[in-house]
């Protein structure tokens, strides 16, 4: 090889190198957590009522012959405010809802839900979020629907936006 063909490498080198982190860069791997425990009866678990007057929530609650969705959410957190309305809205076409919260104080919680709405049946607090791991959860909003048997049947990462509720629907209603 001649001496000019050798200068061309390392700037061949340094091309491929760019159009390498440039093609990963454009198609990042899906960072999403999923829980291995969707298709698993829900693990044992007990928290406490977050409000009073309202119940907590448990794993013996939630094999009772009919599917409920769990959210696990918090006053601090912003993607639960964008959530918030969808939640409504799938309490209205008949979806039971309810509800983890974690790391917050009731206070906080009765604010969030005044000025967001309150889709809940039952609202658990989940302080140091030994229900959130049980569950196989990475962060809030997440949200499982588990069958009427107790099985976590599915599994939604992120707050659930007004285009993903027919999947959401769908999911419910194969857990039915």
């Amino acid at each position: 090889m001649s001496r000019r063909a050798w200068l061309l490498v390392p700037l061949l080198l340094f091309v491929g190198f760019v159009a390498a982190a440039a093609w990963r860069l454009s198609a990042p791997p899906d960072t999403s957590i999923r829980s291995r425990m969707v298709g698993r009866q829900v693990p044992a678990f007990v928290t406490e009522p977050m409000l009073p007057g309202r119940p907590g929530l448990a794993a013996a609650s939630l094999g009772q012959g009919k599917p409920r969705l769990v959210n696990f959410f918090a006053s601090w957190c912003v993607p639960c405010i964008a959530e918030a309305p969808v939640l409504l809205d799938l309490q209205k076409r008949g979806v039971t809802i309810e509800a983890i919260a974690l790391r917050d104080q009731p206070k906080d919680v009765e604010e969030f839900l005044a000025s967001y709405g309150d889709p809940f049946t039952a609202i658990g607090s989940d302080p140091v979020g030994e229900a959130q791991i049980a569950f196989g959860s990475s962060g809030v909003p997440e949200s499982f629907i588990v069958d009427g048997k107790g099985v976590i049947r599915y599994q939604h990462i992120g707050p659930i936006a007004p285009e993903q509720v027919a999947e959401v629907m769908a999911e419910w209603e194969k857990a039915r």
